[in-house]
């Protein structure tokens, strides 16, 4: 257990970015400052411009058992038991994957097929974990609707739950259920962030994610493809005929991905990149036929 000796807020901070940065977290300032907001009830300005505040023993206690956590390198959404995603925030726990930016991506893409964002979509989420995409997606869409399907009921609890505290309950609903196999649609758009690392390279990822991430989320089989073929069989059968969907790939995987879709009869592909440069989403449609 890493313990805080000082009772100041600078002295306490500087103790813990010691400690952290021994630990090999990447923004040890940050975090550090984060974790004291969340242990205080202090603001960000109070922390930053009265340094010299002495802190609480219920504080510091707090903060000492938050900071050893940290230092075993459990994510600081989990710590804070949320996530900002799309502007909003959401709440996170081990049995979802955290919100990522990147993920963004999708969203944006999503709402760039949707010239009239009043209009009466129907959505489907695979794979839902938080409800993060659904979420965002339903936040920007005022008059769609929207199911997200998981298998965890632990994550379809946590997304029911940010649906809630986002307002948007009366037009999200999620059921436990395998990818797409119980849904009967049609559905104007599916979308989907399936787990797409290749098994192998589970163990290399951070600390933060193969040691807190649910192994559900990440898996993507021998080749980080298995996933998409379970999904996209389905996804031909009860996507609308002018339906979009879209779905989040991992780096590199973005032609491979884009051979299964034509296998699956889904052509029209639109590849998105993410702020990196990175082919982040593919959209794709159902091909007709003549």
């Amino acid at each position: 257990m890493t313990e805080i000796m000082q009772t100041t807020i600078a002295a306490t901070l500087a103790s813990a970015v010691a400690s952290l940065r021994a630990a090999g977290v990447e923004q040890p300032r940050l975090d550090a400052r984060l974790l004291l907001q969340q242990a205080s009830g202090l603001s960000r300005e109070a922390i930053l411009a009265e340094p010299k505040t002495a802190l609480t023993a219920d504080a510091l206690g707090a903060f000492s058992r938050l900071l050893a956590r940290r230092c075993r390198r459990e994510p600081v959404s989990h710590l804070l038991g949320q996530r900002e995603f799309w502007s909003l925030q959401f709440k996170v726990s081990h049995a979802v994957l955290d919100p990522r930016p990147d993920s963004e991506t999708l969203v944006a893409a999503m709402l760039s097929q949707a010239p009239d964002r009043s209009a009466e979509l129907t959505l489907l989420d695979l794979g839902t974990g938080s409800g993060c995409l659904l979420l965002a997606l339903l936040s920007e869409l005022p008059n769609a609707r929207g199911v997200g399907v998981d298998l965890s009921p632990a994550a379809i609890g946590v997304a029911q739950a940010n649906a809630i505290d986002l307002g948007l309950d009366r037009r999200a609903a999620f059921v436990v259920g395998d990818w797409a196999a119980m849904m009967a649609g049609p559905f104007d758009w599916v979308i989907c962030n399936p787990p797409y690392v290749v098994d192998g390279d589970i163990v290399g990822l951070r600390s933060e994610v193969h040691r807190f991430e649910p192994r559900l989320a990440l898996a993507g089989g021998a080749d980080g493809l298995d996933a998409y073929r379970r999904i996209l069989p389905d996804v031909k059968r009860i996507i609308g005929t002018d339906g979009v969907l879209g779905l989040e790939v991992g780096q590199g995987q973005m032609t491979a991905v884009r051979t299964l879709l034509r296998h699956c009869g889904m052509g029209d592909h639109r590849v998105h990149s993410d702020l990196s440069g990175i082919e982040r989403c593919v959209l794709a449609r159902p091909i007709t036929e003549n």
